[in-house]
């Protein structure tokens, strides 16, 4: 080893002694940069050279005793490998003889010719060694403060496993986590289905599917669909631009504008992105243009406006009124659509259609609808409530759903020729995604066909049946069935966690499924269970639904009263009372078309007629 990589103070400490103190000076090493850069030097082939720096600089112990390496080196001959001296004391004869053998043994520490002591020498690098234990500590703090500071200046990554964990957390918390049920429904049998939610197969009929006719397994639809399958293949093959068009698109949306009465149609993937698709492209597309939506609109539809960046306007659900006042205040010249829904699939309410199609184009604009929730199940031919109020050439650009009571899946519009070509060559939306498949395509158009026919409207007429006994039923064993002039019964509940309670324990106890239904799809304190009927729920089946809502109701310790209204006290537009006696007058309660209100009143003369009949 070369001799500037020895330590200057302790190559020089006598053997033995330095074997008595090994264990102290082990401790010191790691703090005398001299010894580190030793075993650097030894433990790294890289690490061979040597530091120019005088040796007394380098050690602490010379530069705090004020030594330097020539005062050492002058006694190295009397210091190096010598071995301690003994000085023995003279016994005498009035000495005892363990003190003197003591006195023998006695032995004298080497010293440095300029006094220190190995022992006081040791002392003193140990005090040394507090002292740099000291300083090593406060270094510590502050490269420990000075890499705090240096991360604190660094922008912090965002941690987005932690947002996506607290986010979920949340809608767990007010119990509107939605956890799915694995339904297999049974084709051929429907509504009965299989239900593998709890890893067993358990045997249920469900009351809150969207397949309201049970067209998804109509023997002709299914044998269109089996039959493009084998013709055609499984998929499209593209957008409709690049490969993905067909004979079967071009028939489809020819069926879907004749059904309607419109001059051309278009289908998307889903009516979610029709609704989307088709306001943001009208709204990025027509200058200046003003969106007026009413307050209940489904999601999709207040994407498309939201998308299309285009002033908005709320008008108060199915208020022609209201929408009156917010036209009135653009200038008449401004571009206006209107938009909104017939049928309302949570609150089963129905829109004065024709009302709000007169308002709108009273000042200029046109009109928007969303008749998903009604094709097929209204009107002479199923084309919704259009059809069947008699005012389909009032609604200037429509949107259906071929994923309901068509029981297919995708979404169309349905408008003028020029109108559709332009959302067509202009809705990205529409351009760049896969086209429907041919299985689609085929069970479609012979649904729609179905449903056009004799057989369509006997499915329609049973299915209303089915709706007005059950929900009668339910109001007579005092559920809180919500009045509504459609196919959809709401049940009131207004609590998340119990409404989410209710539908578990239909499940578990009764091998029903109906579906709660919580925030944000309704709003809060309006919680409920959504019970669609079809044509295909037989009475017995209705009456074991009636008993069994009522026996969860009573394990609940929930009320049952048909005396208990979840009605409002006065008609929203009009504010006439709506009690009972009024409901029964034979004056309209309401001025409106599809009033909720008014058409009880249907229903109470329609059951005075029958007992009239019966009796």
């Amino acid at each position: 080893m070369s001799t500037a990589l020895r330590c200057p103070f302790l190559s020089r400490i006598p053997v033995n002694q330095v074997k008595k103190t090994a264990s102290q000076l082990m401790s010191y090493a790691e703090r005398c940069p001299v010894m580190v850069h030793a075993m650097s030097y030894m433990n790294g082939p890289d690490m061979m050279t040597v530091t120019d720096e005088p040796l007394e600089k380098q050690c602490p112990f010379f530069a705090k005793e004020g030594l330097t390496v020539s005062d050492v080196k002058s006694h190295i001959s009397s210091l190096k490998d010598v071995a301690p001296k003994t000085e023995k004391t003279a016994p005498t004869a009035d000495m005892p003889v363990a003190k003197a053998t003591a006195a023998e043994a006695t032995v004298t520490a080497p010293k440095y010719p300029s006094g220190i002591s190995v022992e006081k020498t040791l002392e003193k690098i140990k005090l040394w060694g507090k002292g740099a234990e000291e300083e090593m500590k406060v270094k510590v703090e502050e490269e420990v403060q000075e890499k705090e500071a240096t991360e604190a200046q660094q922008p912090k990554l965002f941690d987005y496993e932690d947002f996506f964990g607290a986010q979920i957390d949340r809608k767990k918390s007010d119990h509107t986590y939605r956890v799915f049920k694995k339904v297999m429904r049974r084709g051929r049998e429907f509504p009965y289905a299989e239900d593998h939610s709890t890893g067993k197969k358990r045997d249920i009929t469900v009351w809150c599917s969207n397949d309201y006719l049970g067209m998804s397994w109509h023997p002709k639809v299914m044998n269109a669909v089996s039959e493009a399958l084998k013709n055609h293949g499984a998929g499209a093959g593209g957008t409709r631009n690049i490969s993905g068009n067909s004979p079967l698109h071009e028939g489809l949306e020819a069926e879907i504008a004749s059904l309607h009465e419109k001059e051309a149609a278009l289908v998307f993937t889903s009516c979610y992105v029709a609704n989307d698709t088709s306001l943001c492209t009208l709204g990025q597309t027509i200058p200046g243009v003003h969106m007026f939506s009413d307050a209940g609109n489904h999601a999709s539809l207040i994407q498309g406006i939201r998308n299309s960046r285009v002033p908005k306007h709320i008008f108060r659900h199915n208020d022609p009124l209201h929408l009156e006042e917010l036209l009135r205040k653009v200038d008449s010249g401004t571009p206006k659509i209107v938009v909104f829904e017939t049928v309302h699939s949570m609150t089963g309410d129905i829109s004065p259609l024709s009302e709000l199609c007169d308002v709108a184009h009273k000042y200029g604009a046109l009109t928007f609808v969303d008749e998903v929730h009604a094709v097929g199940l209204y009107g002479d031919q199923g084309a919704g409530v259009g059809q069947r109020d008699g005012c389909m050439d009032k609604i200037d650009i429509i949107s259906g759903t071929l994923g309901k009571a068509f029981g297919n899946v995708g979404g169309y519009i349905a408008s003028t020729s020029r109108t559709v070509d332009m959302i067509r060559s202009y809705g990205s939306g529409f351009i760049f995604t896969t086209s429907l498949p041919p299985t689609t395509l085929a069970g479609a158009r012979a649904s729609i066909q179905v449903l056009r026919g004799e057989e369509g409207k006997h499915l329609r007429e049973k299915h209303q049946s089915n709706v007005r006994y059950l929900r009668q039923n339910l109001i007579e064993a005092g559920i809180p069935a919500i009045h509504s002039p459609s196919h959809i019964i709401p049940i009131h509940v207004g609590d998340a966690a119990l409404c989410t309670h209710l539908s578990a324990e239909l499940m578990n106890k009764h091998d029903i499924y109906v579906q709660a239904i919580n925030y944000p799809t309704v709003a809060r304190g309006s919680e409920r269970l959504r019970v669609a009927p079809t044509p295909h729920h037989t009475k017995a089946m209705m009456d074991y639904f009636v008993s069994s809502v009522i026996r969860v109701w009573s394990d609940n310790g929930l009320e049952l009263s048909r005396e208990r209204s979840v009605c409002p006290d006065e008609c929203e537009v009009c504010n006439k009372p709506l009690g009972i006696q009024i409901l029964q007058a034979e004056e309209k309660v309401c001025g409106r078309s599809n009033c909720t209100y008014a058409s009880l009143q249907d229903i109470f003369f329609t059951d005075n007629r029958r007992a009239v009949a019966m009796a």
